[in-house]
């Protein structure tokens, strides 16, 4: 069997270690991708540090991934080898079980995630279901599609599900690997663009990525500042910190919206009655299927939304991880092969 490399974690909280991995062929409804690109995720410190039940070791990380079809397992009729694809968080659904049969495939009760229930793209081969495959236009890179299969398609899906419409006041909270393109998308989707995040080191930044607004969440009330710009009508809250996303609902319109999408397990110290005179909405919004990447993917084309990143090559995961795992990452890390 042919080997390719790869980073592999022994067990919880170990070392990322570049190794020579057997390259399995792909089963029945499955390809192999010669991996090009992958982005490096925040969510990608859970997986090292066993963060999420039944997970195996070792471990390989990584689930924004961009590459080729480099072989198609049996049953695989609608993509062909030299595909350019893309898979993120989104990594397969099973098509059978109730939420599927419904439409809803990114609530599969069988679904995967790459990294989680198979080998992620920290590598130079991965196998994936071809549910999860999302096809890579031909204007966008490699390296530009691999954040859009998690960050880009979370912060791009969750603000056209929300209620907001052009012209409408849209609140980011968080400038960094997510934030950083939902400020983006909100200003290209015609939205009058808040910026939110603690002090002042990125007011320049998220001025350059079109926020209108800038708000440094250490020099007073939130909820005021955002008043004082006449309130807003969706807050997306990227950044994972319950107390940050509840000190912006005060600053939320009637019938506003705060979308989770910043990951903690802290719970958010709302009270019903901040609900329900202003008949506000709190929703979490997981990210997107494979057909919604693509749809992130078609847009970022159309408007020039790019993330901003820093390129590191495989053999350097290790430093990349570091940094994201220490706070001074970039705005996306991607690593090529």
């Amino acid at each position: 069997m042919p080997t390719h490399r790869a980073i592999r974690i022994q067990s919880t909280g170990g070392a990322l270690e570049l190794a020579d991995v057997e390259t399995p062929p792909p089963g029945r409804d499955e390809v192999r991708i010669a991996v090009a690109a992958c982005g490096m995720c925040g969510t990608d410190r859970a997986f090292v540090h066993g963060g999420f039940p039944n997970m195996s070791w070792p471990l390989t990380p990584g689930h924004e991934i961009a590459g080729t079809v480099a072989e198609l397992g049996s049953g695989v009729a609608d993509f062909a080898v030299g595909d350019r694809v893309a898979v993120g968080w989104f990594g397969g659904c099973c098509y059978h079980c109730g939420p599927c049969r419904k439409g809803i495939f990114i609530h599969c009760e069988n679904g995967k995630v790459p990294s989680w229930h198979y080998p992620g793209g920290y590598a130079e081969s991965v196998t994936v279901p071809a549910s999860a495959l999302a096809r890579i236009p031909s204007e966008l890179s490699d390296v530009e599609a691999a954040p859009m299969g998690c960050a880009g398609v979370t912060t791009y899906h969750a603000l056209r599900s929300t209620r907001a419409v052009p012209g409408d006041r849209v609140a980011i909270l968080g400038v960094g690997g997510l934030g950083h393109l939902g400020i983006q998308f909100a200003r290209a989707m015609g939205f009058e663009t808040i910026a939110i995040n603690r002090g002042t080191a990125k007011a320049e930044d998220a001025g350059t990525l079109g926020a209108h607004h800038y708000i440094d969440s250490t020099s007073g009330d939130v909820a005021e500042a955002m008043r004082a710009l006449g309130g807003a009508a969706v807050v997306l809250a990227t950044a994972g910190n319950s107390q940050a996303m509840a000190d912006t609902v005060g600053g939320l319109a009637p019938r506003g919206e705060l979308v989770a999408v910043g990951v903690t397990p802290e719970p958010l110290p709302i009270s019903p009655v901040q609900l329900i005179t202003p008949g506000l909405r709190i929703v979490g919004h997981p990210s997107g299927t494979a057909k919604d990447v693509e749809e992130t993917m078609q847009f970022a084309v159309l408007s020039g939304v790019r993330a901003w990143v820093e390129e590191l090559p495989l053999s350097r995961a290790a430093e990349g991880y570091a940094a994201l795992e220490e706070g001074r990452a970039h705005y996306r890390t991607v690593l090529t092969m």
